[in-house]
């Protein structure tokens, strides 16, 4: 049976692009710190809730630390380029409090969006997710970000609250991951779940 760690997904993206989907380690510190600041300040402060362009050291500490189980993390890299650069992330960070449940947050580089790469990576991290005994994500998303919201829509996510311009969802990982099968866009999606087959 394989590890997550041992799973390496070779897809496209919806224009054809070459990506790979693999677990981030400790050694991809600067290739996520390269990746956050190639971001547009809109877009990292829709994802970190800050515009900033350099993140402090902590912050990309907490993002690297992954265990598999605590907290669950995926990167894709640009395969057509052969430094690998980072160009989306997704991660699941467990609750204390309740450990049938993560925090949620995907993060995707501007040049990528709208070619899939979002949705492949939610249906790696989701699939991986349930292996490791959860159940739910909890999604937070701010308010003015219209195109989160419609995507934990998409996906059964259920409205919870709003606190301080938060909008608070939760997702049931099962019915995302079918909701995600169900998806013949991308069409590279089928490599993610052919990924985790026997895993």
């Amino acid at each position: 049976m394989s590890k997550p760690a041992d799973i390496v997904i070779h897809t496209k993206l919806e224009n054809g692009h070459p990506v790979c989907i693999r677990s981030i380690t400790q050694s991809d510190a600067e290739r996520m710190r390269v990746g956050i600041s190639r971001m547009s300040a809109q877009s990292r402060y829709l994802r970190f809730f800050s515009g900033a362009a350099t993140p402090p050291d902590w912050v990309i500490e907490r993002l690297t630390e992954v265990d598999g189980h605590e907290h669950i993390a995926w990167g894709a890299v640009d395969a057509a380029d052969d430094s690998e650069p980072a160009i989306g992330a997704v991660h699941a960070f467990r609750h204390h409090e309740d450990e049938d449940c993560a925090e949620f947050s995907v993060g995707v580089l501007d040049d990528y969006h709208g070619l899939g790469l979002g949705k492949m990576l939610t249906a790696t991290i989701l699939i991986d997710a349930r292996r490791e005994g959860l159940a739910h994500f909890a999604v937070n998303i701010l308010a003015e970000n219209r195109s989160a919201r419609d995507f934990a829509k998409s996906l059964g996510a259920t409205y919870e609250g709003l606190e301080d311009g938060v909008m608070q969802f939760q997702l049931d990982v099962e019915g995302a991951i079918e909701a995600l099968r169900a998806e013949c866009d991308p069409p590279g999606m089928a490599e993610v779940f052919k990924a985790f087959e026997g895993a």
